[in-house]
């Protein structure tokens, strides 16, 4: 499970963090979402997309949200070793791209969460704050503790992922 929370942000943030955690790179992530052809995924919030990066080209799914306080998902993901491809494949099962999102990102790690400072494209920067973990309570409760110490209320986390808000 991801746990994670987001928050809309300015350069000052990213000095916070940076005395609290360790910078571990930075990338820029170029996202690509679909709609499937059996399910509309904004009515079953779900999320299936291709991410490309320095890193490589993943495939992931999220699943529907858990909670009403963060962003909590199933996240399967796997590696794929060519875009073009997978791209090809999706498009011949009839799953149609619904938009691209592209983000610079810079990735930090505070013992077991991970903290990215966000750049994206139309949108602007934000922090977001995650934990993967089986545990969902003792995740949230150490998102909600990061949070705080980088000076934001956790009852006011952004819900919406980018490509939602970029819908909007």
């Amino acid at each position: 499970m991801e746990v994670e929370i987001k928050f809309r942000a300015d350069r000052s943030v990213e000095d916070k963090i940076r005395k609290i955690a360790e910078f571990v790179c930075d990338k820029v992530e170029e996202d690509v979402y679909f709609n499937s052809p059996v399910r509309d995924f904004r009515k079953s919030d779900e999320a299936l997309r291709i991410r490309k990066d320095s890193e490589g080209i993943k495939l992931t799914y999220k699943g529907p949200k858990v909670d009403a306080e963060t962003k909590t998902r199933e996240e399967i993901e796997i590696r794929v070793d060519d875009y073009e491809k997978a791209m090809e494949i999706f498009n011949r099962l009839g799953f149609r791209t619904i938009r691209r999102v592209v983000k610079r990102r810079r990735i930090y790690r505070y013992e077991d969460v991970t903290i990215c400072f966000d750049d994206v494209e139309g949108l602007g920067q934000f922090v977001e704050i995650e934990v993967k973990s089986g545990d969902l309570e003792s995740a949230k409760q150490k998102v909600f503790e990061v949070a705080k110490m980088l000076g934001f209320d956790p009852s006011n986390s952004i819900r919406e992922s980018y490509l939602e808000m970029l819908e909007r």
